[in-house]
């Protein structure tokens, strides 16, 4: 186990009507920009109860909706202006980790004095002075209501990249499981995959002697196991959404993290796929994952049979060590299948002929993960094992 310092500063505010709280939790701040999504949350009435709670708070508020699954860069410059021009003190961020992403980077480049992409371009530090934000969480998939990355996508290059530096945790993050529950079954499917992936990229380390964070992962990955299906079978099963959205939140918050290495080349390579085009991120990660596994299990073999016999119950007379890692691998591939995710390139409708495009801007800064450094050429041919 390595050497680490694990400090998470949001307040988990989680249960059944907690999104009324939201006006108690902002009071101290005059102004919000209230930033929110395609507009699902007026059609289901959460907009009016949120309004309603800052309205009681007497708080002001001004609006940016049309943040997209894949948030932009364009968006964010609007953002930051209205904060500068509106004088905000602080954002609402009303929705899933796309929202969220915006809002926290409108938060850091309100008062940064170039241009926000630099934090996902040029790796430059955002500023330490930001404003804070608040959230209430509608989706369970991002883990970013309680993190401090995010991920944006630059229209221009069609570029999609996450920020190597931390920007603002949210101050506090509003859970109610209920709001989940008119999710489309595909939108469930892909943030149970988008989870699945935030924990399988700390899972596969070649740290060794982390098995505290090893039993966690694997608990988590298992809650995802038996109650995703129930979920999408029971949109309304609080029980099963309840325990997703902890799960989305554990997965991404940076305790899976404390002690060990974490890969992140699958979430890489799907950037390349979603900035071009513009696929869910959960879909995408379905897609790679797999392929990334066969192409790496051998570099250690072990850690894929404990995959395998762990998460998926594979018996160990299933055969020799060979099929057993690969049949993990087979069932987690089966897994999202049985979810209704795709579980390859043309199941999304993506082409084959910009997987060399792909490869090179993946890779333009240097090599992907640390389970396996990927180069160009790995790159590629994992993107042809999605085809």
């Amino acid at each position: 186990m390595e050497n680490f310092v694990f400090n998470n500063t949001t307040k988990i505010i989680f249960g059944k009507g907690t999104e009324t709280q939201v006006g108690d939790e902002l009071k101290s701040y005059r102004k919000v920009l209230l930033h929110y999504g395609q507009g699902s949350i007026k059609k289901y009435g959460l907009y009016d109860r949120v309004v309603k709670s800052l309205q009681e708070a007497g708080i002001e508020w001004v609006e940016l909706g049309g943040a997209r699954p894949n948030p932009v860069i364009s968006l964010i410059r609007m953002g930051i202006q209205m904060c500068r021009e509106e004088n905000i003190q602080a954002i609402l961020a009303v929705g899933g980790g796309s929202v969220i992403d915006s809002a926290k980077t409108i938060a850091a480049g309100t008062f940064y004095q170039g241009d926000a992409w630099d934090f996902f371009d040029k790796g430059i530090e955002p500023p330490k002075k930001t404003l804070p934000v608040g959230v209430i969480l509608t989706i369970a998939a991002a883990g970013s209501e309680s993190s401090d990355g995010a991920v944006i996508t630059n229209e221009e290059g069609m570029l999609k990249r996450p920020c190597s530096n931390p920007l603002p945790y949210p101050k506090f993050a509003i859970l109610n499981p209920e709001l989940t529950y008119t999710l489309p079954a595909y939108q469930t499917a892909c943030g149970i995959a988008d989870i699945m992936a935030h924990i399988m990229e700390r899972y596969f380390t070649t740290t060794q002697n982390v098995d505290i964070t090893d039993r966690l992962s694997e608990a988590a990955l298992r809650t995802l196991i038996t109650f995703g299906p129930r979920a999408i079978t029971n949109p309304s099963d609080y029980e099963a959404r309840a325990e997703i959205m902890w799960t989305g939140a554990i997965a991404h918050n940076g305790l899976l993290d404390t002690g060990r290495k974490s890969d992140w080349g699958s979430h890489n390579i799907e950037h390349e796929i979603g900035g071009i085009y513009d696929v869910t991120h959960g879909a995408g990660l379905a897609v790679v994952f797999p392929a990334w596994m066969k192409y790496v299990y051998k570099e250690d073999k072990n850690r894929f049979i404990q995959f395998a016999v762990r998460v998926w119950d594979v018996d160990y007379a299933f055969g020799d060590p060979e099929r057993i890692a690969l049949e993990g691998i087979e069932r987690i591939k089966a897994f999202f299948k049985s979810l209704g995710l795709p579980v390859c390139l043309r199941d999304m409708n993506v082409p084959d002929d910009r997987l060399e495009e792909m490869a090179e801007k993946g890779t333009r800064k240097g090599p992907l993960g640390n389970f396996k450094k990927l180069y160009k050429a790995d790159m590629l041919n994992i993107l042809r094992l999605c085809v």
